[in-house]
């Protein structure tokens, strides 16, 4: 049997779906951890949030996003709102490592792009 290798940059939500079965988890309870002991959002907040997820949603359903049309409608925003921006944070633009997931005879592939740095620690985390 021969493996396919598609880039992840060439494939859509919807083909996603169709290939894995995968569905959208809406349920505020799926990864718990994501949602405990965090900090108060404002309404403006919680606006923002929802427009950059439908944003992405209406975007991506049936188009391939690009990785500039990601950064731009997804990325920028968020951090901006998660004032990544700001002191005491820096980030460095790509840095690609190469990840895959893998499902019998295909496989996607991606890039991290940014990395962010707490400038006073040594502690950083990736997109």
């Amino acid at each position: 049997m021969m493996v396919q290798t598609i880039p992840a940059r060439d494939i859509s939500i919807y083909e996603l779906e169709e290939k894995f079965g995968l569905q959208l988890a809406t349920d505020t309870n799926f990864f718990p951890e994501w949602t405990e002991n965090l900090l108060t959002l404002t309404d403006a907040q919680k606006q923002a949030i929802a427009r950059v997820k439908n944003n992405y949603l209406n975007l991506s359903k049936h188009r391939l996003m690009s990785e500039e049309a990601v950064k731009m409608v997804v990325l920028s925003p968020l951090l901006d709102l998660a004032g990544f921006y700001q002191p005491p944070f820096e980030i460095e633009t790509e840095t690609s490592v190469e990840i895959s997931a893998e499902d019998d005879s295909f496989i996607v592939k991606g890039n991290k792009e940014i990395l962010m740095f707490l400038s006073s620690k040594n502690v950083f985390g990736y997109l």
